[in-house]
């Protein structure tokens, strides 16, 4: 039997196998997250009929004579080529720019894919809806009052419970900043209602109690007479109610106190000293912090009858510092409270996925809270997965085990929320590979017919 028969069938089984891996490709040209297929050939043993000589004194030396007994399949590989990403608009939907598989589970089974059209199922629970698979990261805990993602942690279900409260939180602290106008005049004994107007400074910020009402927090200054560089602040938290919330505020206390202060400008302009009613002084150096009272509104008494008092701080900045501190110079008063950490009650509206995978949820009390992280994960051989359908991957004995950890951090992509990375299949290359792979079977299976006919011609002799 002529070796050729044979050569001409393994082309055949080998080109069709070929055909296969690109129609697969072709009809998921539209898949998000897939990665084409690419089939190498081989050729397969040789049958010698006569080998190598070596070159002797009278002769050079000869080549081996061998045969060639056909073609195999090489390899079939996954090729992780990056595919373009298609804006989606939908917060959910997340690609993978650059390396890195996202992990999901069904029971203890771990998965990896690149198609991430994840949503939120009844529970909240981030899934992939296709297949109910469970997306993994981390979730956030509350540490000293933040939100900490710890990434050495082992990843675990991310749930996002969007409606859920947000308890209200009491201001604890209110930073003043900016300037007091150095030009203000001095308010005098005997001084008009419009001199009084024109010579006092003051701001207001809304603040919350610990069942999350909202009050406002008046801070005024005036001139002190006689001081070039000197205010005398008053602070009360709603004016209108002052009788009844009796603020009161201090260095370190509020015991006794009343709810005045002096600030002391250097001839810079920058803050120096502030003296309380007490006659306590803070003049060393670092931040400025008076501790502030009032009593709350509709609140139980304490054990010994009284009547339930808020503390929180104001801050009013540091000793010789221009930036975020209350300053004194020939400009402007622009005086206001900076920031407060206070609000009242509120719900998970939405979230947000950054290009780190971190989740942060949006309130309605205009609050943003960490809830957790995506983890992605890499692998020393991607080519070495092995395909579990629903374009997931599973680890093989020579993908080498998943490298678990942050967007972003040895080697790992970044994410893009909002998008879908497409399936990297160039059409224009698989049709040209279609053509090529069709005249390959066409001709191998000539060398069989050829083949055929020179048997036939063979067997003809004894006619």
């Amino acid at each position: 039997m002529m070796r050729s028969l044979y050569s001409g069938v393994s082309g055949l089984q080998n080109h069709q196998t070929r055909m296969d891996v690109i129609g697969n490709n072709i009809s998921n040209v539209n898949t998000i997250g897939f990665k084409r297929g690419r089939v190498n050939f081989q050729d397969m043993i040789s049958q010698q009929m006569q080998g190598a000589a070596k070159p002797t004194d009278e002769l050079g030396g000869v080549n081996p004579k061998e045969v060639g007994l056909g073609m195999t399949v090489a390899a079939i590989d996954n090729i992780f080529n990056q595919g373009n990403l298609q804006s989606t608009g939908v917060s959910t939907d997340i690609a993978i720019q650059g390396n890195g598989f996202f992990i999901l589970k069904s029971g203890e089974e771990s998965f990896y894919t690149r198609a991430g059209a994840f949503s939120l199922d009844t529970e909240g629970t981030l899934v992939n809806p296709a297949n109910g698979m469970r997306v993994q990261g981390w979730m956030a805990e509350e540490v000293n009052g933040q939100m900490i993602v710890s990434t050495a942690a082992t990843p675990t279900d991310l749930v996002i419970p969007v409606g859920a409260k947000d308890p209200a939180k009491e201001t604890q602290n209110v930073l003043y900043a900016c300037n007091l106008n150095k030009t203000t005049p001095e308010i005098t004994d005997g001084a008009s209602l419009e001199d009084i107007r024109k010579g006092t400074w003051g701001t207001e910020q809304e603040i919350y109690d610990s069942f999350g009402n909202k009050h406002l927090l008046s801070l005024s200054f005036q001139r002190v007479p006689g001081n070039p560089n000197q205010w005398q602040a008053t602070v009360n938290v709603d004016e209108d109610n002052a009788d009844f919330t009796q603020t009161r505020i201090g260095l370190g206390t509020t015991d006794g106190q009343e709810n005045t202060f002096i600030v002391q400008f250097d001839n810079m302009g920058a803050l120096q000293s502030v003296t309380d009613s007490a006659g306590n002084v803070s003049n060393d150096f670092g931040e400025i912090v008076l501790q502030t009272s009032f009593t709350v509104p509709e609140s139980n008494p304490d054990a010994d009858g009284n009547p339930y008092r808020q503390t929180f701080n104001i801050n009013l900045g540091t000793i010789g510092s221009f930036e975020n501190t209350i300053t004194q110079s020939a400009s402007k008063s622009t005086t206001k409270a900076f920031s407060q950490d206070g609000y009242t009650l509120g719900y998970l509206d939405t979230f947000k996925i950054d290009s780190s995978g971190v989740i942060t949820g949006v309130y309605s009390n205009g609050t943003n809270r960490t809830i957790g992280q995506i983890a992605l994960a890499t692998f020393a051989n991607d080519r070495g997965l092995e395909k579990a359908g629903d374009s997931t991957f599973v680890e093989s004995n020579n993908s080498g085990m998943a490298r678990i950890g942050e967007s972003g951090v040895a080697g790992k992509g970044t994410l893009m929320a909002g998008a879908l990375e497409m399936s990297n299949v160039d059409l224009s290359e698989q049709l040209t590979d279609m053509i090529v792979t069709q005249r390959g079977f066409q001709s191998n299976a000539k060398t069989i017919t050829t083949a055929d006919t020179l048997l036939e011609t063979v067997l003809s002799l004894k006619r």
